[in-house]
């Protein structure tokens, strides 16, 4: 009996522009932080296939080399989001701190604080770590409320932090 072969991810023209990109093709930070947004958009497949993931990492700390000041923001953002999914959370944490001093009026990058706080609250709770736990779970709340309050018609923003973070896990 053969051997059945994995199917790769879909290839969109985002894939190819992001291979593309990779090989050279001039892209403004702009582009790439476009790019990264619509790759790792909520639901976004990209975020179970590691080698995109891998890809767009690179194409993110290319286009942060440029002293393109506008893009700054989303492409800190999305590379810490990248690191998030990849379970380096030191790094997702100051990444999404750096996007977050540079403009603090994205949702998403709230979003993505409070649930590495919410992910650490979980941690420190099962140390033991009661009052550190709630710290972080605080901190957590702070977050997600100004998720909301940028974006008070996003569904996502309106869920339990908690119950993100646990479902993850599983």
């Amino acid at each position: 009996m053969a051997a059945v072969e994995p199917t790769p991810p879909p290839r969109t023209p985002d894939h190819v522009l992001l291979k593309e990109g990779l090989q050279g093709r001039e892209m403004s930070p702009g582009e790439v932080a476009n790019l990264s947004d619509r790759l790792l958009g909520n639901g976004a497949s990209t975020l179970q296939d590691q080698e995109t993931m891998a890809r767009l990492e690179l194409l993110l700390l290319k286009a942060l080399k440029t002293g393109d000041k506008a893009s700054r923001p989303t492409l800190w953002r999305n590379l810490g989001i990248i690191h998030y999914h990849q379970k380096k959370y030191k790094l997702a944490r100051q990444e999404l701190q750096q996007s977050n001093e540079l403009y603090p009026k994205s949702a998403r990058t709230h979003f993505y604080l409070a649930r590495l706080f919410a992910h650490q609250g979980i941690i420190e709770e099962s140390k033991g770590k009661k009052k550190v736990s709630k710290q972080q779970f605080k901190r957590a709340a702070i977050e997600m409320e100004q998720a909301r309050k940028l974006e008070p018609q996003n569904s996502l923003y309106r869920q339990d932090i908690r119950q993100i973070v646990q479902s993850e896990a599983q």
